[in-house]
């Protein structure tokens, strides 16, 4: 038998011993940490941000400041008024601007608005509502979604013929709202609007189309 031999079959002290189960533990131990630190990551992208918690609940976007001001004072005829709106899909949350139609009203053009859309109000007990949850705290303005509620193309101010039109498929409409020609089935879909402690914020709708029924689908 060689002297090689001899020499590997001697037993290990107990300092090699110690030594080599020291080794084996700490390999244990890093490979755990790394595991943490793989995983603490990870688990934190699984967690359900603010944004993606209130996906589908109304929420209030303020509408531009200077924009709404020129239109409160100055706009006689209906305005686009911008804001910045959140669109969550799943876990991605996307930011960018949007409009609404605003229209100001003389309390005359508010009794013929009442008239022209009887289909935005209901009587309870003498009293008149919205039927979407609009607080106006300026009952002469009304935000308007730009989405045509036939197949949802974005419609236009025609300013010489006082009038919105759907580029789309032709469906016309009163400076109110009003459905006068065209394949839609109803009026423009009023949004929610409140003036919150001087800043006037507005609510996203995605309305269901091609129904005479306004059905809210969503909100964004």
């Amino acid at each position: 038998m060689s002297e090689s031999s001899h020499i590997n079959d001697e037993p290990e002290t107990p300092a090699e011993v110690s030594r080599r189960t020291f080794m084996a533990q700490m390999t244990v131990v890093a490979g755990s940490l790394v595991g943490i630190g793989v995983a603490i990551p990870v688990l934190a992208g699984l967690v359900p941000s603010k944004d993606v918690l209130d996906a589908g609940k109304p929420q209030w976007y303020p509408l531009n400041a200077d924009e709404f001001t020129q239109f409160e004072q100055a706009a006689a005829d209906p305005m686009k008024i911008t804001f910045t709106k959140k669109t969550v899909d799943g876990y991605l949350v996307d930011v960018g601007d949007e409009y609404v139609w605003g229209i100001r009203m003389t309390p005359d053009q508010e009794a013929q608005f009442k008239a022209d859309r009887p289909d935005l109000f209901q009587s309870s007990g003498g009293a008149v509502n919205y039927e979407v949850p609009v607080t106006y705290k300026n009952i002469g303005i009304v935000l308007f979604s730009p989405v045509c509620p036939h197949l949802g193309c974005r419609f236009n101010w025609v300013k010489d013929q006082q009038i919105f039109l759907c580029p789309c498929h032709g469906s016309t409409y009163t400076k109110f709202g009003k459905h006068m020609l065209g394949p839609a089935n109803r009026g423009l879909d009023p949004l929610p609007f409140e003036d919150k402690s001087g800043v006037a914020e507005v609510t996203w709708i995605n309305y269901d189309e091609t129904t005479a029924d306004r059905i809210v689908l969503s909100y964004t």
